[in-house]
C-alpha cells in the first residue's frame, strides 16, 4: 500500500471544519499542514502520512496524484 519511490504523491484537502475534533486531531491536521477548510498539500506518500491521513480520515479528501506537482 505505501510506496517507496519517491514520486509516490497523495494530495490531502480539508473538507470538514475541525470543530469538534480532538486536540489531537487538531495537532494531526496542523501536521499535515492544513489551516483552513479547503486548503490542500500534496504530499509523500509515506507510512507516517499515511497514518495521520488515517486518523483523521472522516475530515479530509485524499486523492492519488502521478508524477507530483
Amino acid at each position: 500500500m505505501v510506496a517507496d519511490s519517491n514520486d509516490a504523491r497523495i494530495r490531502v484537502r480539508l473538507r470538514s471544519s475541525e470543530i469538534g475534533a480532538t486536540d489531537r486531531q487538531r495537532q494531526t491536521i496542523r501536521g499535515l499542514g492544513l489551516r483552513n477548510i479547503g486548503d490542500s498539500r500534496v504530499l509523500g506518500k509515506t507510512a507516517a502520512v499515511v497514518g495521520m491521513i488515517r486518523k483523521v480520515a472522516h475530515l479530509l479528501e485524499v486523492e492519488d496524484v502521478n508524477g507530483g506537482r
